[in-house]
């Protein structure tokens, strides 16, 4: 059973030049991370080679990260700007923090897939639970 209480993450990601800036949230950082680094979802950090963490916040609550997730969003580049640079002023990669190295391994991207695995397993039963509910 776990115990833990729920966490969610509302992030920024850049690419090596820092050019482009993806916004994003997530119930998994670590895995969320290494999903942009094999384009699992063939979007815009595929496109755009986004995969550096330089900026994230935690809560325990989903709709607050999703309303966050929202409000960066619509924010200007330099007020992200401004938001990186109050807690990372150098722009360091801050991946290493929760996948443990970078660029990901094998073995963690074979995690994070299995991981994603039985989430998908599981969001599809709950549909079907749902479904079957109404």
């Amino acid at each position: 059973m776990n115990n833990q209480p729920p966490r969610f993450w509302t992030y920024i990601l850049t690419d090596w030049r820092h050019a482009t800036l993806y916004t994003g949230m997530t119930n998994h950082l670590p895995y969320r991370l290494i999903e942009h680094f094999v384009g699992i979802h063939n979007g815009f950090s595929n496109k755009y080679h986004t995969f550096f963490l330089v900026w994230y916040e935690e809560t325990k609550y989903v709709l607050n990260a999703i309303a966050r997730e929202k409000e960066i969003k619509s924010w200007t580049r330099d007020k992200k700007v401004a938001l990186i640079e109050m807690n990372n002023p150098l722009w360091h990669h801050l991946n290493k923090d929760f996948v443990g190295n970078w660029p990901p391994n094998e073995i963690q991207i074979a995690e994070m897939k299995e991981y994603r695995r039985h989430e998908d397993e599981r969001i599809s039963k709950q549909q079907r639970q749902n479904k079957n509910d109404n």
